[in-house]
């Protein structure tokens, strides 16, 4: 059942207070419209969960933030189970620059040595982890940072990858270092989380069975997280509109075999390939929809779960 509006978060959204039907304006009126329009989406997700990657340039800009913090809090009010991913590569690159380290990129994933390796843990599981989740509690909902290394929560390998050599057509396997995957989830603190209705906000770091931190991309974890607690949505918030069509124009929905076919003919390529495979990923272990959208949009999850147009590209079985 859904939780009472906690007083510190309706303060966070303000309403007038009219005095009678007749003295209603047109604004009021709308909101009630609204309000009304979003109640079966509310029984949709009543006690869902709902698994949320919170990451791209969005996450520096500190009204987003807090407009993002506003959107999670006010979901965990109304009933829905949250679950909150974060990435950091944008703090992770300017604490790089203030220590003059520099990051090399393959295939899109940051090659990690040991030294970057603790930048990035003490990045990602410090200050960003704790603002995240700062920004949900001030909006009036409990929200607790953690990593993937507390409660063993994420079971990490080492993430290998190849490439072939155009010239000589010979796979070379690449080396990046302590970056990982997650071999295994352990739901248990989560949902220990959730019961007490408390807002996990996790740091995707995770480690191996020797004790070997390991940093994971970010939309892994999410897939990873949402496909073990078999989560009702996955939202992948980033900084595109959605998958785009070959005109350029958003794609409302598509079927896992709709997005396989894309990226054989080409046109779902480059970065929002590995988005769509860890939407597939999510979805093929009982995520009922993963949808990519932009989280720059003012309260992109809120239009998402509550509207019929809702706000990006769904992915579905």
């Amino acid at each position: 059942m859904a939780r009472s509006l906690d007083p510190r978060a309706a303060a966070s959204y303000p309403r007038g207070v009219p005095g009678d039907a007749a003295a209603m304006t047109d604004d009021a009126l709308d909101q009630m419209a609204i309000l009304a329009g979003a109640l079966p989406f509310l029984k949709r997700y009543d006690d869902q969960i709902v698994v949320v990657k919170y990451g791209g340039h969005a996450m520096g800009e500190e009204e987003t933030a807090l407009r993002f913090g506003r959107d999670i809090a006010l979901l965990e009010q109304v009933g829905v189970n949250p679950v909150v991913v974060h990435g950091g590569g944008p703090q992770i690159n300017a604490m790089l620059k203030r220590l003059n380290v520099k990051s090399t990129f393959v295939q899109g994933l940051r090659v990690t040595d040991a030294e970057m390796l603790d930048v990035v843990e003490m990045v990602l599981a410090g200050p960003v982890n704790k603002q995240v989740a700062e920004a949900i509690t001030r909006a009036g909902a409990m929200a607790v940072g953690i990593s993937g290394k507390d409660g063993g929560l994420i079971r990490a390998r080492k993430l290998t990858r190849t490439v072939r050599d155009p010239g000589s057509n010979i796979e070379q396997v690449l080396d990046l270092g302590f970056v990982g995957e997650p071999e295994e989830v352990n739901p248990r603190v989560l949902e220990l989380l959730i019961g007490a209705d408390i807002v996990p906000v996790v740091a995707p770091v995770g480690v191996g069975a020797d004790g070997q931190t390991y940093n994971i991309n970010a939309d892994t974890v999410a897939g990873a997280i949402a496909g073990k607690l078999r989560a009702e949505r996955l939202l992948m918030l980033t900084d595109v509109r959605g998958v785009l069509d070959r005109d350029g124009k958003l794609i409302p929905e598509m079927t896992v075999g709709e997005v396989r076919q894309g990226i054989a003919d080409g046109w779902i390529s480059g970065g929002m390939i590995p988005k769509v495979e860890t939407c597939i990923y999510a979805v093929e272990r009982g995520v009922k929809g993963a949808v990519i959208l932009d989280g720059r949009v003012p309260h992109a999850v809120l239009l998402e779960l509550f509207t019929d147009g809702g706000a990006g590209t769904l992915i579905k079985p």
